[in-house]
């Protein structure tokens, strides 16, 4: 048995982190001893999907849905295909913005804004944003749909 403090030091995360993942239901303490929570080892293995799964950018609750009450991940794998597209899209944004702010960086142009790849940039950005924007409400409503009533 592991207290708050060594699962802590163990896993990286803060103590307030820990209470916050117990909270809402990520991972459960096996009870106290005097004011500390106990945790049993199997948590850092727990821990370290809910890490996993935030770097591959599932929310919280999408990451509770795959790992469930007993602990066991059940996975779909439907929905791994999506977030792997949309970090191939992700990726494929941000290269696209790193290359241009590479030419901006060396563009002989005499200002930025007389440079037609900085103005390609520019136009790019307005239209990733209002389209994630667009992404983020859509998903929401779904996400929305999908919570038991």
């Amino acid at each position: 048995m592991l207290d708050i403090s060594e699962v802590s030091r163990r896993s990286g995360l803060p103590a307030s982190t820990l209470r916050y993942y117990e909270e809402v239901g990520l991972i459960s303490s096996a009870g106290r001893r005097g004011l500390r929570r106990i945790f049993e080892e199997a948590v850092l293995t727990r821990l370290s999907l809910i890490s996993l799964g935030q770097a591959a950018g599932f929310s919280l609750t999408e990451i509770g849905q795959m790992l469930g009450a007993t602990g066991t991940p059940s996975i779909d794998r439907e929905q791994l295909v999506r977030k792997a597209d949309e970090l191939d899209r992700k990726i494929r944004e941000l290269t696209a913005l790193r290359d241009g702010l590479r030419h901006t960086a060396s563009c002989t142009a005499p200002s930025h804004l007389e440079c037609p790849t900085f103005q390609r940039l520019m136009r790019d950005a307005t239209t990733h944003v209002v389209k994630g924007r667009a992404r983020r409400a859509q998903d929401r409503r779904a996400a929305k749909d999908k919570t038991p009533k």
